[in-house]
């Protein structure tokens, strides 16, 4: 039976905890960055294990995204890299990403168990008020994503739509400057899957390189990358940083923040999008919506538009997923229209609003209930359909129920 959605790469366990002061050291105070393998903690499998029991952990990556897509009713299968060890074969935090995947009723038979790197793990320095902690994130066995392994996991599962996350994290991944990715991407839609690829936040202090016009030498990886993939969204900071690197010389106070998102969509498409007469959206995601641009085989554009989220009201818990949940809610409404998505004849915004609508309920959530409030799809497609404002988050929850 086909996959719905394969969903690759940059399997990870997400350690919180107020004792990480490492991670402040290693990325600076408040800072992300990719770390090396020889500065991973010497700590134990057990003590790692303990941590996970008493709820220290969450799914990162594939989960902030995988889960909810599979809550609507999808097929959704994962296929990562996961390190070997004593519990049942993997690793501690191996164990406990496969677990979280499987109660969420996930194909997890594209899994590779990698005989000498560990399950990635990022350390998060958790702090009380605004008082934000580093984030340190060790790639481990995502760095030796190998592309041949996983077309034979695409040939067996034909997946509808495969999303490769991320871009800018896999020394393997991203080998070649980048072409190993594109050449993936270029023959998963000769298998007639749509593809869609993000990048991560690639440096913990985005506003300080954003007002010196530093580039960032891992989104050069988009150059052979985008000309390739169907779908595309970015956030406002990286959408800045992205055109730092890829074209120098912006000066940002000439925009309001609305004059550069429409810039930069057009921008990215008139230099990456190629008259190959398929159907394409680009988007950049904004704190209280996304924009949009797309284009039709028969060559017909639209946008940049807007798309106001309409479910704003509510306490963020945790921002940490934000884009993922986004493109989480974006890709089970295109799962579902996949024939109308090809011929152009998609509703569009409709799509980016239920985008809008997963983000909302996931980074509401509380951290040991992250997919709790995503229902099937046909009641998430009500919610969109009302055309509802919700001005709290118990009214966008009654509706749910």
């Amino acid at each position: 039976m086909a996959i719905d959605v394969l969903v690759l790469n940059t399997a990870v366990t997400d350690l919180r905890r107020p004792d990480f002061e490492f991670a402040d050291e290693l990325v600076g105070k408040g800072g992300l960055a990719k770390c090396q393998i020889k500065d991973v903690p010497d700590y134990s499998q057990e003590l790692v294990r303990q941590w996970i029991e008493q709820g220290d952990a969450t799914a990162g990556g594939p989960g902030n995204s995988a889960p909810l897509i599979a809550r609507t009713g999808l097929r959704v299968a994962v296929g990562v890299n996961l390190g070997k060890g004593d519990y049942d074969g993997l690793d501690a935090q191996g164990r406990f990403f496969c677990d979280v995947m499987t109660s969420n009723g996930i194909d997890m038979s594209a899994t590779y168990v990698h005989p000498d790197l560990p399950t990635g793990t990022t350390f998060i320095h958790s702090t009380s008020g605004d008082d934000r902690g580093g984030i340190a994130y060790f790639p481990s066995a995502n760095d030796d994503f190998d592309f041949e392994i996983f077309k034979k996991v695409v040939s067996r599962l034909s997946p509808k739509i495969v999303y490769y996350m991320y871009s800018g994290l896999s020394d393997r991944g991203d080998a070649n400057e980048g072409r190993d990715l594109a050449e993936f991407v270029r023959w998963c839609r000769k298998k007639e899957a749509v593809t869609i690829v993000d990048s991560h936040t690639l440096t913990g202090n985005p506003h300080a390189l954003i007002a010196a016009g530093e580039p960032v030498a891992e989104y050069k990886l988009l150059e052979p990358l985008l000309p390739e993939v169907d779908l595309f969204f970015t956030s406002c900071d990286e959408a800045k940083l992205i055109e730092n690197t890829l074209a120098p010389g912006r000066t940002w106070g000439d925009f309001d923040e609305h004059e550069y998102n429409v810039h930069f969509l057009d921008f990215l498409t008139d230099r990456f999008w190629t008259e190959d007469n398929r159907t394409r959206l680009f988007g950049v995601t904004v704190s209280n919506g996304a924009y949009e641009k797309h284009i039709c085989p028969e060559g017909y554009t639209a946008g940049p538009n807007k798309v106001q989220s309409r479910f704003m009201a509510g306490e963020v818990v945790d921002l940490v997923g934000a884009g993922d949940s986004f493109r989480a809610g974006f890709i089970s409404y295109v799962a579902r229209h996949l024939n109308e998505f090809r011929d152009g004849s998609i509703d569009f915004q409709e799509a980016v609003q239920m985008g809008n609508l997963f983000a909302s309920l996931y980074i509401k959530a509380p951290l040991d209930d992250r997919y709790g409030n995503i229902r099937a799809h046909d009641k998430m497609l009500s919610i969109v359909h009302s055309n509802t404002t919700y001005h709290t988050f118990n009214e966008l929850r009654k509706a749910l129920d």
